[in-house]
């Protein structure tokens, strides 16, 4: 086997295994939340410094392989997509990491009605950020399309939880402190979707040769304007 078949193995296996620990750490970071779990939570801030050692061993893998085996056509695309994929990772863990500094600072506090909606939000961005990687490992340009389209439905969840905390701070001003803890978790879930819509989009790339970033529309139902 060709010293560059090798790499592109291994650096699909890192990818994967960077994948499913990022993966857990969005999981466990909103559970850390609804459960008030800090075992959880002190967890996930232990794995961010492995998702980062994993980023910088992908990044040095996939140099490497540029500069010492001139991947052409296929396998340099798979290369250049492998490094946005894992930038859009380790963002992932980031922000994980993020939604668990707010709940260890509402562990003892009592719960807002908006945890229920978080709860429900969060369910759809763990989806999405399963099945982008999902979409790559079956290099599934159609599945990639589908999460693509769940963006939108992610955006309204997080409005809808904005304006209930707004409501919230309206009426009681004492769980303004808590409520902005909970609107920066929404945005945080919010921003992992996005990046699993990046990782979607770059799948589609990997598949057909099509960029489709910033040109993708959903279909909407026009039947209304008739």
């Amino acid at each position: 086997m060709r010293r560059l078949e090798i790499d592109l193995e291994l650096l699909h296996r890192q990818l994967l295994e960077m994948s499913s620990l990022v993966a857990s750490s969005v999981q466990r970071s909103v559970r850390s939340l609804i459960d008030k779990n800090e075992m959880l939570a002190h967890q996930v801030i232990r794995d961010e410094a492995r998702v980062d050692q994993m980023e910088i061993q992908i990044d040095d893998l996939a140099t490497s392989m540029i500069a010492l085996s001139q991947p052409v056509a296929g396998d340099m695309r798979f290369i250049v997509v492998a490094i946005k994929i894992n930038t859009d990772l380790e963002r992932m863990g980031d922000l994980a990491v993020g939604i668990v500094e707010r709940s260890l600072s509402l562990m003892h506090q009592p719960p807002l009605n908006a945890a229920r909606r978080i709860s429900e939000m969060s369910s759809l961005v763990e989806s999405m950020v399963l099945q982008s990687m999902d979409s790559f490992v079956k290099r599934d340009a159609d599945a990639a399309l589908e999460i693509m389209r769940s963006d939108d439905r992610v955006d309204t969840q997080r409005n809808a939880i904005i304006q209930e905390l707004i409501a919230e701070m309206q009426e009681d001003g004492s769980v303004i402190p808590r409520a902005i803890d909970l609107i920066t978790v929404a945005r945080n879930l919010e921003r992992i979707a996005d990046h699993s819509t990046n990782i979607a989009e770059e799948v589609i790339f990997l598949v057909k040769g099509q960029d489709v970033r910033h040109t993708f529309a959903p279909e909407r139902d026009t039947s209304a304007a008739d």
